[in-house]
């Protein structure tokens, strides 16, 4: 079994070679050669030849009676790094800022135990690229990917959280993730002199008063009970002052607990571009794209089933959390597949994404041995 040395090893090996989705060629090949290290008895390996830094390792069973699933995401964020660490990135303006370097030797060393201790159930790992953009596991999933052998009858899957304490589990029932969509709007009126606006149609304004009625729909579309964001973190218009603009775009992103909430959210923001048209006589178009980043909603018995054992282990700390606003894209295919995500923690004063994050490598052992016990546990009840 791979030792505390070699874990830490091994991620700060990933940490030096992060790679952007759909590009993460060299993670890819060094996961496979790690994974072509390991006994092999019991394990077969499969790549997709349309998305080809994707990884599927199946292990297979001594009598199996289901197939449980295991995913883990491989790619880094175009942040440049300033942790001033010996193994900090080498790739200039790219980093594993959100700790998917924890998450793959985390796999690797469940993998590797598994490939020693042959498991009752079938296991099926999946390295999968481009979380962070692209809508990895969405398309794996509508590539055909996960059909026969390769079928999980239910997936887990992590993510690491600096604010909990290294080592540490934590899960919740219901929402872990909340759902998110990203949002495009392009107004379009005409420009002209500063001088004479009753020649013009001036965007500025149109997109001012678009972005202040939006404001109202979390406040007065959305049970208060329940929670949802809409944050608008880029307007662009005009070229200089004394020129009124004809044009403007505005980019932001909604955030929801669950899917049928994100749903109205959506219509809001279409009738209001809708009202916005006709009350400025200009041209709206708001356009949504949700991809793959669906709500992380956690199957009720597999993550009662979960909460209980971790909860009941003397040896794991386990913290019950709460719902994060934070997308993950592993909620399509818990919206395919039954199953549960959780956290991590990885202990570090500085959040997920800055360019300082630096999580505790303890964390990466203590992940290893909690997830083993859990699958051997939940193998022996069926």
């Amino acid at each position: 079994m791979l030792s505390s040395k070699d874990l830490i090893d091994i991620r700060r090996h990933f940490h030096q070679i992060p790679e952007l989705a759909l590009q993460e060629n060299e993670t890819a090949k060094y996961l496979r050669d790690i994974i072509g290290s390991f006994k092999q008895d019991y394990l077969e390996l499969k790549t997709i030849e349309s998305l080809p830094t994707a990884t599927l390792v199946h292990v297979n069973g001594s009598n199996p009676t289901r197939t449980i699933g295991y995913r883990c995401d491989i790619d880094a964020l175009p942040v440049t790094e300033h942790t001033g660490l010996d193994y900090q990135s080498k790739n200039l303006g790219k980093m594993h800022a959100c700790g998917h370097d924890i998450h793959m030797t985390v796999a690797l060393g469940i993998l590797n135990y598994f490939s020693e201790h042959q498991p009752k159930d079938n296991l099926v790992f999946f390295f999968q690229p481009a979380e962070e953009s692209e809508n990895g596991g969405k398309i794996a999933y509508e590539l055909g990917v996960f059909q026969g052998k390769w079928c999980p009858d239910e997936f887990y899957g992590l993510h690491d959280n600096p604010q909990l304490p290294a080592g540490s589990i934590g899960c919740r029932m219901g929402t872990l993730f909340a759902g998110t969509t990203e949002v495009n709007v392009t107004l379009k009126g005409k420009g002209g002199h500063a001088a004479y606006p009753q020649l013009a149609n001036d965007m500025v304004v149109s997109a001012s008063e678009f972005i202040s009625q939006v404001q109202t729909v979390i406040s007065r579309s959305i049970d208060p009970i329940q929670s949802g964001v809409i944050t608008f973190g880029k307007l662009t218009a005009g070229t200089i002052r004394n020129v009124i603009a004809g044009e403007a775009r505005i980019e932001g992103t909604i955030r929801g607990l669950n899917q049928s909430m994100i749903k109205k959210i959506d219509a809001r923001l279409k009738a209001i571009g809708k009202g916005i048209a006709i009350s400025f006589d200009c041209d709206v178009d708001v356009e949504l794209n949700q991809g793959g980043y669906l709500p992380v909603e956690n199957n009720p018995e597999l993550t009662d089933n979960f909460i209980n054992f971790m909860k009941n282990n003397k040896k794991i700390e386990f913290i019950e959390t709460k719902p994060a606003m934070t997308g993950e894209d592993f909620g399509y295919l818990l919206h395919k597949f039954p199953g549960t995500m959780f956290w991590l923690g990885v202990e570090d004063d500085s959040q997920l994404h800055s360019d300082t994050f630096n999580p505790k490598e303890t964390s990466i052992e203590k992940g290893v041995k909690a997830i083993i016990q859990f699958i051997e546990f939940r193998m022996s009840n069926n």
